[in-house]
């Protein structure tokens, strides 16, 4: 039976135990250029340090105004893997497993960050752009002035090869898996999503075409991304809006088995963020894992699972996984706080032989 220090093989790749920290925006690019600084590689890096199996970077952009706020990472150029090398290569060095997020705000890009007195879009005269979406319906923010630019089919295949060359220039940089992130109300969310894709093109109306997109970057990552890393794809399960039509866990465990045919090998489970209207239920621990369990359980393939929202204990970790809810326990919050969260855990589940403390470190955890 595996417990939440379990190693976790996918493809070639082993993760060393069932801790993975999930993608945080640090809003802390200098200049606004996407380009990674000490401050990723510090605030990274000590959570592989802190025995994360899994390390993610926040969401990164794959073209310039795909970044949720001006001050978001980005990978958009070479000189952007680059800057991101060192960081993969110092997770790496402390035995944990570095992970990329590959992601397109689509028409919620170019927002404030989240500290200070400024918030929604940034405007056109203090650095920000005008979005892009599947269709010409901007995000319902207030006091928005920008034009929301519905996306050509010329445009899609250009975002397809965005995310290609991300992938390309993410494998160089040295990170052991790729995540596509199709959840939150960013792009490929907004096109799987009825309440914002709007098209009558072979990119909206139908299941199949609203996946599209999902299933084209997914083919593109995984033709660019080496056969023996694996790719993970972020979905949000449901919109939690009933009252109209929106996206639902039936048509995400459709899309999961879609996706992992494509070459996906673990689907991060989330939810919402497509609609101010959403109605979210609960918010309390473990309040998106019956999400997770439900993909895990009815997808026809053999996807691994993972599963995010409100995992704040060593108890409550170790429990998804011995009990076979989902495969890894994608923890946010927590390591903001803690980022020395896993071996914390491994002291109060008396796994200790599987933390792997650094020497410097160890006359701390004696």
């Amino acid at each position: 039976m595996a417990d939440s220090f379990s190693p976790l093989e996918l493809r070639d790749t082993t993760i060393r135990n069932r801790f993975a920290m999930s993608p945080m925006c640090q809003y802390s690019c200098e200049d606004r250029d996407g380009l990674a600084t000490d401050w990723h590689r510090v605030h990274l890096g000590s959570r592989a340090v802190g025995g994360a199996g899994v390390v993610m970077t926040e969401a990164t952009a794959v073209e310039e105004r795909g970044r949720i706020s001006p001050e978001d990472l980005g990978i958009w150029s070479d000189e952007h893997g680059e800057a991101l090398a060192p960081v993969a290569e110092f997770i790496s060095d402390q035995g944990a497993t570095p992970a990329i997020q590959l992601a397109h705000a689509g028409r919620k890009a170019g927002t404030a960050r989240i500290w200070g007195d400024d918030s929604g879009p940034v405007p056109l005269d203090e650095g920000g752009w005008d979005p892009v979406a599947p269709s010409a319906d901007p995000y319902p923010y207030e006091d928005d002035e920008r034009d929301t630019r519905k996306l050509s089919t010329a445009d899609i295949e250009d975002v397809v090869e965005a995310f290609r060359d991300a992938a390309r220039r993410a494998n160089e940089a040295g990170f052991e898996v790729a995540e596509i992130h199709a959840a939150h109300g960013y792009l490929i969310h907004q096109f799987l999503s009825p309440v914002s894709n709007h098209r009558d093109d072979e990119y909206g109306g139908s299941f199949e075409n609203r996946t599209r997109l999902a299933r084209e970057v997914t083919s593109a990552v995984r033709e660019e991304w080496p056969d023996d890393k694996p790719v993970f794809v972020r979905i949000s399960a449901t919109d939690w809006i009933d009252d109209r039509d929106s996206w639902t866990v039936e048509e995400s465990v459709q899309l999961a088995d879609d996706l992992h045919a494509l070459g996906a090998d673990l689907i991060d489970v989330s939810t919402a963020g497509i609609h101010p209207d959403q109605d979210i239920q609960s918010g309390g621990p473990n309040y998106q894992l019956q999400f997770a369990e439900r993909i895990n359980a009815d997808t026809e393939r053999d996807v691994a699972v993972g599963t995010v929202g409100g995992i704040q204990s060593a108890e409550q970790a170790d429990a998804i996984v011995r009990n076979d809810r989902a495969d890894l326990a994608i923890v946010g919050r927590e390591f903001l706080r803690d980022p020395y969260f896993p071996l914390h855990a491994a002291r109060e589940l008396g796994r200790e032989d599987a933390a792997d403390v650094p020497p410097q470190y160890r006359r701390g955890f004696q």
